[in-house]
């Protein structure tokens, strides 16, 4: 079971990553905060201090277009916020 999915790139979680050292994970919905720590650790290298999870709920979505209305459905997800030591730091843009 891969736990990490993707980092959660937003204007907010940027500014957070920049002020408070706190980053923000994609996560598989059935991982725990135990199974997410060591995963961030062994994959970033950083030593974790602190794990808060969300699961964000799957909303309905529609939109008017030519062809009529189409209507959907979000796919819901666990997202991870995690805070790391002081002098850590995660690029995540350095495979670009």
């Amino acid at each position: 079971m891969e736990i990490l999915v993707k980092p959660h790139i937003t204007e907010k979680t940027t500014k957070e990553s920049e002020n408070k050292n706190v980053y923000t994970f994609i996560v598989n919905k059935r991982a725990n905060k135990l199974q997410i720590r060591e995963a961030v650790a062994d994959t970033y290298g950083v030593e974790v201090e602190s794990i808060r999870t969300i699961i964000v709920p799957a909303k309905n979505k529609q939109r008017f277009t030519k062809a009529g209305m189409l209507k959907g459905r979000t796919v819901s997800y666990k997202k991870a916020i995690v805070q790391i030591a002081e002098g850590d730091s995660i690029d995540f843009y350095s495979n670009i």
